[in-house]
């Protein structure tokens, strides 16, 4: 399980260390950087795939993704000034057994590039533990420069370009177990945002439907995700979940020619209605029970704003729909629904309130001796 993330340097997270436990709730007032901790997760992720420097790029680059204070917060009404310490976005997390690092920087050249703006990798750490310290670190990137630990440390053949990862660059023969691990844990993080519910939404036209274990960020696998959880023999969580949202209601999947369809059973209601009538809500709630009860759940599952165009009255059963999900993966919940988190943790979830300050954001509450342990190495 994740103990811990970590990130520095990231739009208004200055320095924020958040511990998790097996269902977290993110909350707090507008502004408060509860998207920005959604999007520094993404952006960890994205790295176990190699698309960090892209997304980073895409968000308008380090000078756009970069905190935009003073690069020492000094309290509110503080100024900010001429960076004179290194450009650097830091992320990191800790489970149990193994955790991961990197920072980011801009390049150290005086020459003139059309690619001179992009982020480039300074540092990265696997280490051992929740703490990367120099006895817990397993692989240890500097710039080009890797070593692996083994009986010793072993320094890596290869020279790993700026832009280049050890999740995904480091030769086989140079790469540790511990690496594999890690890349496979970040790819298999699942996040969930705004799901589209529009008319011309693909979740609500037929697709052609395989067994598919996962529901896509658009939602337009649907109804295969659908008729897979129920082949798997976990039906049941599916049916207990629409029936507590819409009493007396059910779903089926329908399949013709290849192509497979969402049907739903609704009483009063001569005939079944297929997604094109479904109102935006009901068919955002199905996504959700889609994307929370696989068939192969996830190690992490992170939603941002699930509350979203959900009526009111919907806000408790999606509590007890997280809240089953949660016995089977790790959820982070960012919300602005105090409903929705009181709910949570009604049910045993932490719950973390951001606030904004001069410093950056910070957790509500969360005292010096509070803060998990975490060490960023030195470039």
């Amino acid at each position: 399980m994740i103990q811990t993330v970590a990130v520095a340097g990231y739009r208004s997270l200055v320095d924020l260390v958040l511990p998790l436990g097996r269902l977290t709730v993110v909350t707090g007032a507008n502004g408060t950087g509860k998207s920005s901790l959604y999007r520094a997760l993404r952006l960890l992720a994205a790295g176990a795939s190699g698309d960090a420097i892209g997304a980073i790029a895409e968000e308008g680059g380090l000078d756009s993704a970069l905190w935009a204070g003073p690069e020492t917060p000094a309290g509110a009404g503080a100024q900010g000034t001429v960076r004179r310490g290194p450009i650097s976005l830091r992320l990191g997390v800790a489970t149990d057994d193994l955790g991961y690092l990197v920072d980011y920087g801009l390049p150290q050249t005086e020459k003139l590039n059309i690619f001179a703006r992009d982020a480039e990798i300074k540092r990265e750490q696997i280490f051992a533990g929740t703490v990367a310290r120099p006895a817990t670190t397993l692989v240890d990137r500097t710039r080009a420069a890797v070593r692996v630990r083994r009986d010793g440390w072993i320094d890596a053949d290869q020279r790993l370009a700026p832009f280049e990862s050890i999740l995904t660059d480091l030769g086989d023969g140079d790469a540790a177990p511990e690496t594999l691990s890690v890349r496979r844990m970040l790819r298999a993080w699942r996040f969930y945002d705004h799901f589209r519910t529009d008319r011309d939404a693909p979740a609500r036209h037929p697709r052609v439907g395989t067994r598919t274990q996962t529901l896509a960020h658009g939602g337009e696998n649907l109804a295969a995700v659908w008729a897979t959880i129920q082949d798997a023999g976990h039906g049941d969580a599916l049916t207990r979940e629409v029936a507590r949202a819409f009493p007396g209601g059910r779903v089926e999947v329908a399949a013709s020619g290849g192509l497979f369809r969402l049907l739903m059973h609704q009483p009063g209601l001569l005939r079944p209605l297929e997604t094109t009538e479904l109102s935006d809500g009901t068919l955002r709630y199905l996504l959700l029970c889609a994307a929370l009860l696989p068939a192969r759940p996830a190690p992490l599952l992170v939603l941002n704003e699930p509350e979203s165009s959900l009526h009111p009255e919907l806000l408790g059963p999606l509590g007890a729909l997280i809240n089953a999900a949660a016995g089977e993966s790790q959820i982070i919940v960012v919300t602005h629904a105090e409903r929705l988190a009181t709910t949570l943790a009604d049910a045993g979830a932490e719950v973390v309130r951001l606030e904004s300050t001069g410093y950056g954001t910070r957790i509500k509450g969360q005292g010096v001796l509070d803060v998990p342990a975490w060490h960023w190495p030195a470039r």
